[in-house]
C-alpha cells in the first residue's frame, strides 16, 4: 500500500487566522493517525504563516508516526530542522507572495545552493527529498545530490482542465518516476492531490510510495472529521 502523508498546515492556519490556541495541532496529527496516515507532513515557512517551531517540538516529541518537515534550503530553517529532528526534510521553492507552494525546486540552476543543505541534514541523520517538477535533468540532479527520495510536483497534472492537458502531464510524471526509481531513489508525489485524482495517477504510476496531500483531507474533514477524511483518501491507495 502506498504511503500516506498528511499535511496538516492548514489547521494551523485556521488556529493563526485567530491567534488562538486552538484548533490544536497534535490532536489534529493524533486523528490524522486514527484514520490510516502513516506520516504527518508540515511546512515551517520563513514567514512562519501557519506552522511554529513549537508546533515542531510538540510534534516530535508526542507523535509516534514519522514526522515529514517541508522546508527551504535556508539557514534559519535548516537550523531548525537538525534541533527537531524529522524523519524526513522535504525541500521545497518559496517565496513569500505565494499562497502555496508554485514549482519544484531547481536542482540544476540552483545545485549549489541546494546541496550544501542536503549534506547538512544528512549528517544530522535525517532523510532528505527534494520536492522537483517532474523533469529528467531534475530527477538526475537529486541523485546526484545524494538525495535519499524525490517528490514530484503533481500541481499540473492536478490542475489540467482538459483530458490531453492531463494525460501529457501525467505521462511527464510517469517517465520521471520510472528514472528515479531506476536511480535508487524513493518516488513520492503531492501538490493538488484530492480525491478525485489521486486514484488515476496512483493507477498509471506504479513507482509512487508515497503521497503528501493536505488541503484536499482537512476540507473533506470540514463535513466527516478528519480521522474519517483520511480513512476516504487512505482507501483509494489500495
Amino acid at each position: 500500500m502506498i504511503r500516506l502523508g498528511v499535511n496538516i498546515d492548514h489547521v494551523a492556519t485556521i488556529r493563526q487566522a485567530r491567534g488562538t490556541a486552538y484548533p490544536d495541532i497534535l490532536a489534529a496529527a493524533r486523528l490524522a493517525q486514527a484514520g490510516g496516515a502513516d506520516q504527518i507532513t508540515v511546512h515551517l515557512r520563513e514567514d512562519r504563516r501557519h506552522i511554529q517551531d513549537g508546533d515542531l517540538r510538540i510534534l516530535r516529541s508526542e507523535l509516534s508516526l514519522p514526522l515529514n518537515m517541508e522546508m527551504a534550503a535556508v539557514k534559519d530553517i535548516t537550523e531548525v530542522a537538525l534541533r527537531t529532528r524529522p524523519a524526513t526534510a522535504t525541500l521545497v521553492p518559496e517565496r513569500r507572495e505565494e499562497q502555496t507552494t508554485e514549482r519544484g525546486l531547481n536542482l540544476v540552476s540552483e545545485y549549489q545552493i541546494i546541496s550544501p543543505t542536503v549534506e547538512k541534514l544528512k549528517k544530522g541523520g535525517i532523510a532528505v527529498s527534494l520536492f522537483i517538477d517532474p523533469f529528467e535533468d531534475q530527477v538526475r540532479a537529486a541523485s546526484e545530490l545524494k538525495a535519499h527520495a524525490v517528490e514530484l510536483h503533481t500541481g499540473l497534472y492536478a490542475g489540467a482542465t482538459n483530458m490531453l492537458t492531463r494525460d501529457k502531464e501525467l505521462e511527464k510524471i510517469r517517465r520521471a518516476s520510472r528514472l528515479a526509481k531506476g536511480l535508487g531513489l524513493k518516488v513520492a508525489a503531492g501538490h493538488g492531490l484530492h480525491y478525485e485524482n489521486t486514484g488515476p495517477l496512483i493507477k498509471a504510476v506504479p513507482e509512487i510510495e508515497e503521497l503528501n496531500i493536505g488541503h484536499a483531507v482537512v476540507a473533506r474533514a470540514i463535513f466527516v472529521g478528519l480521522d474519517i477524511a483520511v480513512k476516504e483518501m487512505k482507501e483509494l491507495l489500495i
